[in-house]
């Protein structure tokens, strides 16, 4: 499995981005996705997750409300959707995939995932 993000740039505060992760190579039993950030000093961590087919979806409390994760099956992509963007929302952002089950309390966790992009730069300033 091999992902690829894009749309990170340099946006102003209250701004908005839509960053995207491609899937290819063998993929077909990919079940989760997630997205991860990491800020320079700071630990990696989980953004949103959601179980492909769109069944459920979980989101950091820091972007409740203002980041949408979903995914277009067609196009092997998933998006996240970053509105009313801070500052504190800057860090290298990477997707991450994998094909085992990872419990509900779990999807946070980098940890819980084989398969990473290299990462997309998002700057709020």
């Amino acid at each position: 499995v091999q992902l690829v993000e894009s749309g990170g740039e340099l946006v102003q505060p209250g701004g908005s981005l839509r960053l995207s992760c491609t899937l290819s190579g063998d993929s077909a039993n990919t079940e989760y996705m997630g997205w991860f950030r990491q800020a320079p000093g700071k630990e990696r961590e989980g953004v949103a997750s959601i179980i492909l087919g769109g069944i459920s979806t979980w989101y950091a409390d820091s972007v409740k409300g203002r980041f949408i994760i979903s995914q277009d099956n067609a196009k092997n992509t998933m998006y996240l959707q970053m509105d009313s963007l801070t500052p504190e929302d800057s860090g290298m952002y990477y997707c991450a995939a994998e094909t085992n089950w990872v419990p509900a309390q779990r999807v946070r966790e980098s940890k819980q995932y084989k398969y990473w992009g290299q990462g997309t730069q998002v700057t709020v300033s």
